[in-house]
């Protein structure tokens, strides 16, 4: 397969500092790591959480890109310039996150709603930073009519890349990405770009590539969390035997779990934040949906690795 570049996706709430320094340490490691969305605000500082995410010491090793998730340039800048004050040289912008509560303030995918206002800020952030400047974007917020006209607007502005989620925004991560918008912006191609939705084998991966051989990357988001090994798989020579993954999944799922119980006080704050891997996870697992109601309902760390047993040990 030609080399192209892989990104992780940045997903709120999951895939966070700890995480991707698991995933990191386990599997084959990606191109570049997208942060979840930093917001900005008026602090002369990061706040200690922003700081977990962004401090180069709890990303080594890794390329990672910051994500900003607003509709003021001052505000974008101002983030900015607080980043590359921490050795960033890429940044992202925002354009995709479908959350009704982002939307309704024009942010996200909400902001593509108002093409005039974005070109404006667009103008503002990229005559004012240094920084290299990606943007993730969907193809609109309640329809597909203006995509042609942001497609224009993105021409305008010398993009480091356009990461593609062919979706709007009411559509969430619902029925059928609109792979007919995707190909429009394949075929001006302004600026590098990358892929990004429903993902979740190799089979598909490779289709991909095969309709769409001049895309510079894919960035991959659930079809991770569902299979840890999707990445690393498709790199292998031959194909592995399906307990050799299993067992890889395990070790990666164990570390996490490890690295939580490290940094947080108290089952219910490990319990949240591993329950929420498995409403991805637990659908490489045939046959399991009884366990993961029990999963669901574990109270305890000890109870919840019961499950868990029990889960990995099915054929």
């Amino acid at each position: 397969m030609t080399r192209y570049q892989y990104y992780l996706a940045p997903m709120e709430g999951i895939t966070n500092a700890t995480f991707r320094r698991t995933y990191h340490a386990h599997f084959k490691s990606m191109d570049k790591y997208f942060t979840p969305f930093l917001c900005p605000h008026t602090k002369r500082d990061l706040t200690t959480k922003e700081k977990k995410e962004i401090l180069p010491e709890n990303n080594e090793g890794m390329y990672v890109v910051p994500q900003i998730l607003t509709n003021q340039a001052e505000g974008f800048l101002e983030t900015a310039g607080k980043l590359e004050q921490y050795g960033y040289r890429e940044i992202n912008l925002n354009l995709g996150c479908p959350s009704k509560t982002v939307i309704t303030k024009g942010r996200g995918s909400g902001f593509l709603a108002f093409p005039a206002e974005l070109r404006e800020f667009l103008d503002k952030i990229f005559s004012k930073t240094n920084l290299k400047v990606s943007i993730k974007t969907r193809i609109g917020r309640d329809d597909t009519l203006l995509w042609e006209e942001l497609l224009s607007i993105y021409s305008e502005f010398p993009l480091e890349e356009l990461i593609i989620h062919p979706r709007i925004q009411k559509e969430f991560y619902k029925g059928t990405p609109h792979i007919e918008a995707y190909e429009a912006a394949y075929r001006i191609k302004n600026c590098p770009i990358c892929y990004n939705g429903d993902m979740f084998c190799k089979e598909e991966i490779e289709n991909f590539w095969k309709r769409f051989p001049n895309t510079d990357a894919m960035m991959l988001g659930r079809g991770i969390l569902r299979a840890p090994c999707l990445y690393e798989k498709l790199f292998e020579s031959e194909e592995m035997d399906a307990s050799v993954w299993k067992q890889k999944v395990r070790s990666f799922h164990d570390a996490l779990l490890d690295a939580y119980i490290e940094e947080m006080s108290g089952d219910r704050n490990v319990l949240f934040k591993m329950k929420e891997l498995w409403f991805y996870l637990w659908e490489s697992f045939d046959g399991s949906k009884q366990l993961i109601k029990k999963l669901k309902k574990s109270g305890s760390v000890s109870e919840y690795l019961r499950v868990v047993e029990e889960i990995f040990m099915q054929d």
